[in-house]
């Protein structure tokens, strides 16, 4: 592992801990050469993803850019940071059991905003209107109307499952 302070590879670890959820290792480290100490996380990685983008360019999957994303999504939003690791480690484990190495960008895109709906329906829209490419406030409309729609739904449907137990 190189330094983050000097460049040098000589560093060593000093501790090693799982995380909370037991999908991390959390690592201390420590460099030889200037003595700066910096920490790491391991997890596993089932398979090497490549996303391709709508316009047709191949990269590889960044797991730091989807949390990133999905950050900026629930900024200033009650929800709790070990919440949003899980729902991220979710949709990633759901990319590498799919048994495809090339993922679309609109897949990603897709079950971030489920994962997201189920969560906070304001980051929802908020990653919804990046994602869709919202132009003006109709499309804002359209999508809060179904968001409205599913929640009646869902309230329709758990009155009705209440009122058969009665």
């Amino acid at each position: 592992m190189r330094c983050p302070y000097c460049g040098s590879t000589n560093t060593q670890v000093k501790d090693s801990r799982p995380s909370e959820d037991h999908t991390t290792i959390r690592r201390r480290r420590v460099c030889a050469d200037c003595g700066g100490r910096f920490t790491t996380f391991e997890r596993v990685q089932l398979r090497e993803l490549t996303v391709i983008k709508r316009s047709g360019r191949r990269t590889p999957f960044d797991r730091d850019k989807l949390m990133r994303s999905v950050q900026i999504a629930l900024r200033k939003r009650p929800v709790d940071l070990e919440r949003i690791e899980r729902m991220v480690s979710g949709i990633v484990r759901r990319l590498e059991n799919m048994g495809e190495n090339d993922i679309k960008s609109e897949t990603i895109g897709r079950l971030v905003m489920d994962a997201l709906k189920a969560l906070d329906d304001v980051a929802y829209v908020r990653f919804a209107s990046v994602y869709k490419n919202f132009r003006e406030a109709k499309d804002f409309e359209t999508l809060l109307g179904e968001l409205a729609a599913s929640d009646d739904e869902e309230t329709a449907s758990g009155e009705a499952s209440a009122s058969a137990k009665d």
